[in-house]
């Protein structure tokens, strides 16, 4: 699966209060998925707790993981850093945005353990939200990196080999 190539024919830049919103949206729906009432949509026993418990504590490594790759360059913000710099070797090797896989995976496990719709749509949400932050920071990263379309040609999105960008710019 690709995406197309943005036009580069304009530098996009976000707005800063429309970074943070993400950012922010982003920990409602994190915080939400570990709050909600439990359901019964299955049944929550020791085998379902501990796979919940896995993917949760997965999550957190690949998070961590990519939080420690990129150095001085992290930022909560979609915004990157006028100073950073392009970073794709380890877990980034693999996919484009493994910060926000890794808080995907350890949404899942939170929805494993909760069992119920509330807890799903929460997380159809948050994936929503890291969605569309990382395709505005994409737009920024590809005019900050003139190697960014090339990275992103050839790693996926969130998923190893899904969501990578059909063609490098010109």
């Amino acid at each position: 699966m690709t995406d197309a190539v943005p036009d580069p024919a304009t530098p996009f830049r976000l707005h800063p209060a429309a970074a943070w919103a993400l950012v922010g949206l982003q920990f409602v729906f994190l915080i939400l998925l570990g709050f909600l009432p439990w359901g019964d949509l299955w049944l929550r026993e020791v085998g379902t707790l501990v796979l919940g418990l896995v993917l949760v504590a997965l999550g957190i490594g690949i998070a961590l993981a990519a939080g420690a790759g990129l150095g001085r360059t992290l930022t909560p913000s979609p915004i990157p850093k006028a100073d950073g710099q392009l970073v794709t070797t380890g877990v980034y090797g693999l996919v484009r945005h493994p910060i926000y896989s890794g808080l995907l995976v350890l949404g899942v496990g939170l929805v494993v353990i909760g069992a119920s719709w509330l807890h799903l749509i929460a997380w159809v949400a948050l994936l929503s939200v890291l969605m569309t932050k990382s395709r505005f920071e994409e737009l920024m990263l590809a005019d900050q990196y003139s190697d960014y379309a090339t990275y992103a040609a050839r790693v996926g999105r969130l998923v190893p080999g899904v969501g990578r960008i059909r063609s490098p710019r010109a």
